[in-house]
């Protein structure tokens, strides 16, 4: 690979990510003290590859100021935070982390499900206190073990996650755009009847304009206040406000988040919650998985520029392949 070709690492690149691309492309980084203006003046018209590890929106106006652009490699599998309306209207192709991180990121989902049931943190308080000692026995908890789970978006992480949970024996049902002929598990096409049918709800669905808010007030009543939601999608496709009315009211049992609308700032009402257990977007976060994911960013642009073909095309950029 020449390295007359620049990258643009958009974002704290992670050592590993930042050292393969270095060794096969010119790595152009924007340190974080020097204003994007400047940056962009001195090495935009150069840039041909971009390799996004950055939270804050990709937007059009940014990719007019990269005007050699081809393709941008996004680290993660989500990719909500990219324009690819835009990036695909400009001819470029948008990749991301799709596989890699499914088995880690659906035992995260189980973790968190199986720590609200057991009430995991407050069981691990009450001893830590010392009530143990002087109160006895710590209150009951439920079991997920024949309860109705049910998984909104049952794509690649959604069916990893309900293969793991057959073994808990209770029916599964999910919720998405369309229901999967191939999968043995049901199909609820009204979100709130299964939100009224199920034990837990498993959000694995993908950000977006199109699933904004779609776990509303509505949806969070249907659960109930026995019910329990777990989060490993994105904060965005929550109602926040209205899930800390329903901790609030106990109108909702518990609530165990990896993710946030605002991310990394979380509502002081979640943090004071003890219905709630809070993990910092760290489903995916394995030092074997994150490998993964930081090697096939590189390996989408190394492909790219060495054979004209990535790896692991967005969906809506497939056909630029």
């Amino acid at each position: 690979m020449t390295t007359d070709i620049e990258i643009y690492g958009r974002g704290a690149l992670p050592p590993r990510l930042d050292s393969r691309l270095a060794a096969q492309f010119t790595l152009r980084c924007d340190p974080g003290q020097i204003p994007p203006e400047a940056w962009l003046a001195q090495h935009g018209d150069r840039v041909r590859g971009l390799a996004n590890a950055s939270f804050t929106p990709l937007t059009a106006e940014l990719m007019d100021r990269l005007p050699k652009l081809e393709i941008i490699s996004g680290l993660g599998v989500g990719y909500d935070m990219i324009d690819v309306a835009a990036a695909k209207a400009r001819g470029i192709l948008v990749t991301h982390t799709p596989d890699v991180l499914n088995a880690d990121v659906a035992n995260y989902a189980l973790l968190l499900l199986l720590a609200a049931s057991r009430d995991l943190l407050r069981q691990d308080a009450y001893v830590r206190s010392g009530r143990w000692a002087t109160e006895g026995r710590a209150p009951l908890t439920t079991t997920v073990e024949g309860r109705t789970i049910g998984i909104v978006g049952l794509g690649r992480i959604g069916r990893t996650l309900a293969r793991k949970l057959e073994i808990f024996g209770g029916p599964i049902l999910y919720h998405g755009r369309r229901a999967q002929p191939d999968m043995a598990y049901e199909f609820c096409p009204d979100l709130t009847e299964m939100a009224h049918r199920s034990s837990a709800l498993i959000l694995c669905l993908p950000g977006g304009s199109d699933t904004d808010k779609l776990i509303s007030a509505k949806v969070l009543d249907a659960l109930g206040p026995d019910g329990i939601l777990v989060n490993v999608a994105r904060g965005s496709v929550v109602d926040q406000p209205a899930l800390i009315a329903a901790l609030a009211e106990g109108r909702l049992g518990r609530a165990a988040l990896d993710v946030f609308e605002d991310e990394p700032e979380v509502p002081q009402a979640l943090r004071d919650s003890d219905r709630v257990i809070l993990s910092p977007h760290s489903a995916s976060a394995t030092l074997e998985t994150r490998q993964a994911m930081f090697d096939l960013t590189a390996d989408n642009l190394i492909a790219y520029f060495r054979d004209g073909a990535a790896l692991t095309p967005v969906p809506e950029c497939r056909e630029m392949r």
